[in-house]
């Protein structure tokens, strides 16, 4: 077997808001490669976006009665299924005359 041994490392060291633009640039660029127009999960604010609503009422009706999915990773933390809220846009739109 061969084996390569290194003796230094090279270490890169940025500022934080250079990191987490790089970290953007990556998921965009793996997004656009994969097709994937919009995150699986969101925010309550993105949620109520989407919805078209201004209420955080209204969304916590929608998500207690079991009209879109929701995920609750942590105590504070709340996010939407996308998909179950364009569901639900879809199940509730009208035909044109």
């Amino acid at each position: 077997m061969n084996y390569k041994i290194y003796k230094y490392m090279n270490v890169i060291v940025i500022e934080d808001s250079a990191f987490y633009a790089l970290v953007e640039e990556v998921v965009g660029r793996i997004k656009e490669k994969n097709h994937i127009t919009e995150d699986k999960w969101i925010s309550g604010p993105e949620a109520m976006k989407k919805l078209r609503i201004k209420s955080k009422s209204t969304l916590q009706k929608l998500r207690d009665e079991g009209r879109i999915r929701f995920s609750q990773p942590d105590k504070r933390i709340i996010l939407y299924d996308t998909d179950s809220i364009n569901t639900y846009l879809s199940k509730h739109s009208k035909n044109t005359f």
